[in-house]
């Protein structure tokens, strides 16, 4: 798991330093008011956790428009969930996949859809 800090710590990441072994630590630590609650008990419950300037991930949950696409691999693709609120805060989900590269002659593996 990730959490996202909010824009006053320039939406840096929180992380287990286990999770990302050669990623480039930068000196934060996150606070309810400069950083987000979130990503503060986040950072208080982990182990060994981290600040990152970024990562790539494979899927991510917004909450609250806290813009996680930054951190997401290159092509998103939005996921509908049955559930789109917590509290007041919007829900929004998105996976990755792929890129497609080619022309009309490529062929591409459908499992990476």
């Amino acid at each position: 798991m990730a959490a996202q800090c909010c824009e006053h710590l320039n939406r840096a990441i929180i992380i287990e330093r286990a999770a990302v072994p050669f990623a480039e630590q930068v000196n934060v630590i996150p606070q309810p008011k400069a950083g987000g609650s979130f990503a503060t008990a986040a950072y208080r419950k982990m182990s060994d956790p981290i600040a990152v300037e970024e990562i790539r991930a494979d899927a991510g949950l917004d909450i609250g428009g806290t813009l996680i696409g930054m951190h997401l691999k290159k092509v998103a693709v939005p996921v509908r969930l049955s559930m789109d609120h917590i509290g007041d805060a919007i829900l929004l989900a998105a996976r990755t996949r792929a890129k497609f590269v080619g022309g009309s002659r490529a062929v591409y593996n459908e499992e990476l859809l």
